[in-house]
């Protein structure tokens, strides 16, 4: 107790920095792979902490790694910072009010993730450095989280080879330990080359790419029937072939997100659907090309670090909301459907008679709900290393994740409380592993059982790297 409440002051002295860094990266989002700014804020932090820096980790321009401590285990900290496209929204009201500029917006509160990530570890350094106990910290400053696998290539890489465990977290609408579920993901460009010609003058000499990518699409949606219930495909057109009705399209290309429980089922969808777009290209007499763009792992549990984490978060107790923040929340909620509300919820296993406007309570451990899963590239670090995720209360209840309502929310009172909460909750879990040698090996013995059962491969081919983009000029 006394050690969780000695860290818990080291995150309170920094608190205020951190609320500062993470409304700054609120008001430059940065999509995959452009987090330049923004990753330049994370490394200036670690600079004026007194972290030794490294950069370009895994060869990726935006991603740094942090680290502070002498000998012991090494616990590190993932913290994100990309945002996404077409979510650009102004702070602090209850209406959709895009901001002008690039339409890009955390609208999934990554700001908010890298900043407590690395107040925890800031926190735990000064915590080392102020008790001369062993152990050593990292921070790893992550980009392309969204649809990027930026961790799947790090991982790859070796980049979390000596790690002995990994701490992070995401902002949610519930509080609880993540329930270390998450789709194996992987997105693939599907390009159909054909023969451009006048679609009127001369139809029969033209070999419509169009029409390969919607008899794809067609093929695939059949195919829905005939799949596991728990998968998921999407898909978005990235070229249709042109504008113009007059002109056969000579090439078109479709994105496909393919997802499956683990693994193994991923790549079996992969082939179904790889099938399918050669079934289309030989009915239109195209040609289809095929490259995967990035791939992620399903996430890996474990229960040691899980249940020291969830003691964590007892010892804590919930995230203390005010009246302001209750009331800001219930107008957010003002904008969702009762089926928004009611699917968060379920999604923990509860049936509330009434709904409340923020999450003033945390979820048991052991707590049941309807599975309602996304993919996220920590998946392929929880593989590689013991790693350990809370959800933490940012936001009213309800609120659908990839919205307008997130990015207005994300400076918001209950944003700048969960963060400093979150940040307690992995600074606490990770000095209850460097104090206590036998749970770090629980942790490992658990992750090793699970790696025996089934190894790990990196989902992503040998010959794919990450799509690096050009620094800006002004950047």
């Amino acid at each position: 107790m006394g050690n969780s409440e000695r860290i818990w002051d080291h995150v309170d002295a920094r608190r205020e920095a951190y609320l500062e860094l993470s409304d700054r990266i609120w008001g430059m989002p940065e999509i995959a792979y452009t987090e330049f700014r923004s990753s330049a804020e994370h490394k200036a932090m670690l600079e004026a902490e007194g972290f030794a820096i490294t950069e370009e980790v895994a060869g990726i321009p935006t991603a740094i790694m942090g680290e502070a401590g002498e000998g012991g285990p090494i616990i590190a900290f993932l913290g994100e910072y990309d945002a996404l496209p077409g979510l650009s929204q102004e702070a602090g009201i209850a209406e959709p009010k895009p901001l002008e500029g690039n339409g890009y917006g955390h609208g999934c509160g990554h700001n908010m993730l890298g900043s407590a990530a690395l107040l925890a570890a800031t926190a735990l350094k000064n915590y080392l450095a102020e008790t001369g106990q062993p152990g050593r910290v990292r921070y790893y400053g992550c980009p392309a989280e969204e649809g990027g696998a930026a961790k799947a290539f790090m991982v790859r890489a070796g980049a979390f080879a000596d790690v002995d465990a990994a701490i992070t977290w995401h902002p949610a609408s519930l509080t609880r330990v993540d329930e270390a579920l998450s789709l194996a993901n992987t997105r693939l460009d599907f390009t159909f080359t054909g023969r451009a010609s006048h679609a009127a003058a001369a139809p029969h000499l033209g070999r419509s790419a169009l029409d390969a990518v919607e008899l794809m699409n067609v093929g695939v949606n059949y195919m829905r029937e005939h799949m596991p219930s728990s998968a998921r495909i999407h898909y978005a057109m990235i070229d249709a072939g042109g504008v113009a009705p007059n002109v056969v399209q000579g090439r078109a290309v479709v994105r496909y997100a393919v997802r499956a429980l683990d693994i193994h089922g991923m790549r079996a969808l992969n082939e179904r659907v790889i099938k399918i777009a050669k079934g289309a290209a030989m009915m239109t007499e195209t040609e289809v090309s095929v490259r995967v763009l990035s791939a992620v792992s399903n996430l890996l549990g474990n229960t040691p670090l899980e249940e020291a984490m969830h003691a964590n978060m007892e010892r804590l107790g919930p995230v203390e909301f005010d009246a302001t923040d209750r009331a800001y929340a219930e107008a957010i909620q003002a904008t969702l459907s009762d089926e928004d509300i009611v699917s968060d919820y379920r999604r923990v296993g509860l049936s509330p008679e009434t709904f409340e406007a923020l999450c003033d309570f945390i979820v048991p451990l052991d707590q049941i709900g309807e599975p309602m899963i996304g993919s996220t590239d920590v998946g392929d670090v929880s593989w590689a290393v013991p790693t350990v995720q809370a959800r933490v209360a940012t936001h009213a209840i309800g609120t659908p994740g990839h919205s307008w309502q997130i990015t207005a929310q994300g400076k918001s009172g209950p944003a700048h409380k969960g963060l400093v909460w979150a940040a307690k909750t992995m600074a606490g879990t990770a000095v209850d592993l460097l104090a206590d040698p036998a749970l770090l090996d629980k942790a490992k013995a658990d992750h090793q059982k699970r790696v025996t059962k089934t190894p790990y491969v990196c989902p992503i081919p040998a010959e794919v790297n990450p799509p690096i983009q050009p620094r800006p000029a002004n950047g």
